[in-house]
């Protein structure tokens, strides 16, 4: 990335524009492979290489499978996604990484109601996404449990606009956390834990003071590497 590039960059995000106005002197970040190279200037990290290498390797499942089996409020949220995830048809590694990414927030005692935003095609021309300063918008052309982790189309949600396209919950995912990333915006309110461990313990950003319940998932994964 030329030094005219990374000075524009900083004078655009520097003055705090909205997304849109940015979108606008910066189109680079409305395609994917330009969000991906960004990422890599600012951080030095493949952000796609990291962040899928992590999200395998780690039992994260595992662990969100034990606490589906207790009792309490998350327990019940996780019993029920991990129920509606063993009746899918075909079970494959974009499947697996969307589950835990489903599950990653009811692990950690925090709602994904109004990041994961559902569209059926069948019901609304338009989707809904009024009030989204960040989230997925997942459709389908017709109601389905699928639709829950492996969506027929699914896009990033910035400030009530889709910005980009992804194949997949987890690429749309993690070029949602780039942008945010590169343009220094604020994590959704009610997911700042699990926007935390993202950072910090999956992609190994910034490896400061954790949050408590992000210490917690991170310790009890090392207890079982």
């Amino acid at each position: 990335m030329d030094s005219t590039f990374a000075l524009r960059r900083k004078e655009i995000v520097c003055n705090e524009l909205p997304v849109n106005e940015i979108l606008e002197r910066w189109p680079a970040l409305k395609l994917e492979s330009q969000i991906c190279a960004e990422f890599h200037r600012v951080t030095n990290v493949n952000l796609k290489n990291r962040f899928f290498a992590q999200l395998d390797q780690h039992t994260l499942q595992s662990l969100f499978r034990k606490k589906a089996s207790r009792t309490g409020k998350a327990s019940e949220l996780l019993d029920q996604l991990f129920k509606i995830y063993d009746l899918q048809d075909q079970v494959d590694v974009h499947v697996r990484r969307a589950a835990v990414l489903r599950a990653l927030p009811s692990y950690m005692h925090e709602s994904d109601v109004s990041f994961f935003k559902m569209w059926d095609v069948e019901q609304s021309d338009e989707p809904d996404i009024n009030d989204v300063p960040l989230g997925l918008l997942l459709s389908n052309q017709t109601s389905s449990d699928a639709c829950f982790f492996c969506p027929e189309r699914i896009a990033v949600l910035i400030e009530d606009n889709i910005v980009i396209e992804s194949s997949t919950l987890a690429d749309a995912f993690i070029i949602l956390f780039a942008l945010t990333y590169i343009l220094h915006l604020n994590y959704p309110k009610q997911l700042l834990n699990t926007f935390d461990f993202v950072q910090k313990v999956l992609m190994g950003l910034e490896d400061g003071k954790l949050r408590p319940r992000v210490m917690s998932l991170k310790n009890d994964l090392l207890a079982v590497l």
